[in-house]
């Protein structure tokens, strides 16, 4: 198997948003396929994993983009595997134009779990190898992203439906991008884009769960978002980082 993987996808209009930039939710759908492709080409596909009581769960994405993809252009993911550590899997992308240009980039961190027990399983549980690429667009992503002291207000609550939920019966993971961004005023909108995101994922939400999303003022040019049960779980911790383009 390939070190690495590519894949190309041009970008749709139900991909793009009112400006028509990629979304941020549609560029990490792009990375989840491109990933899922290189584990598949190992010649374990999605049903076999299934089948095995096999699942891969994200952890912690961090990705910056220098420019935002637009409705009709053509980007090229590139993925590799960085190896892993303990329980945890690395995965790390690389955004290209059409050009070859680099655009973009994000670092991931991933475990295996047994999608039955919900139980996080040890890399040797994979009955594949996997190559790991000496390449890399940057350090690590560390887990924690809300600073210390940081102050949250609700933005607004919402429950998970049936346009959330994906095979694994939980709320897939490029859907908490539309969340975050949906924290966002009219003027937030319309000024800097969002160039970068961070998120952790803390506790899986399932059909019917309430989430209601907080959100602090802009500080730093970064918005930081969590969202939380009324119950106090937290489901996820992710910041928007603004810039011009």
């Amino acid at each position: 198997m390939a070190e690495k993987w590519t894949e190309t996808y041009t970008i749709q209009s139900v991909d793009s948003d009112f400006r028509g930039d990629c979304r941020w939710s549609s560029l990490l759908s792009i990375m989840q396929r491109a990933a899922d492709k290189h584990i598949e080409a190992l010649g374990i596909d999605r049903e076999e994993m299934i089948e095995r009581g096999l699942g891969w769960m994200l952890i912690t994405l961090e990705a910056d983009m220098a420019s935002i993809p637009r409705d009709m252009e053509t980007i090229h993911v590139e993925t590799w595997s960085r190896g892993s550590k303990g329980v945890l899997w690395h995965r790390d992308y690389r955004i290209m134009d059409d050009r070859g240009e680099q655009v973009g980039g994000a670092r991931s961190v991933w475990t295996l779990v047994d999608i039955q027990k919900r139980k996080i399983l040890r890399p040797s549980m994979f009955p594949y190898d996997v190559p790991i690429g000496q390449d890399s667009v940057g350090e690590l992503p560390s887990k924690a992203v809300l600073p210390e002291g940081i102050e949250l207000e609700e933005a607004y609550t919402t429950v998970v439906r049936y346009s959330g939920i994906d095979v694994n019966g939980h709320m897939n993971n490029a859907r908490y991008a539309d969340l975050c961004m949906d924290v966002l005023d009219e003027p937030e909108l319309q000024g800097d884009k969002v160039t970068g995101f961070k998120i952790t994922y803390n506790h899986e939400a399932r059909l019917k769960d309430t989430i209601i999303v907080r959100r602090s003022d802009e500080t730093g040019g970064r918005i930081y978002v969590q969202g939380v049960s009324p119950e106090g779980t937290n489901f996820f911790e992710a910041a928007l980082v603004k810039g011009k383009q």
